[in-house]
């Protein structure tokens, strides 16, 4: 018999989509890239996708 380990709450706080990764953890880093886990959502990226969401969020709404 294993151990039991906590198992992770079934309901995230938010979803990936919702979420705007306010705090994350590196994962994983290579030579050419580095991965983040987001600790309110659970989603895991690459950290020039974060860069890239926060400029996208600066940027104005486009009026159409």
């Amino acid at each position: 018999m294993t151990p039991s380990q906590p198992s992770p709450s079934p309901e995230k706080k938010v979803t990936p989509e919702q979420c705007k990764h306010p705090r994350v953890q590196i994962v994983s880093r290579n030579e050419d890239s580095e991965y983040v886990e987001c600790k309110e959502c659970g989603d895991v990226f690459e950290s020039s996708e974060l860069k890239d969401m926060a400029i996208e969020e600066k940027k104005e709404p486009e009026e159409k």
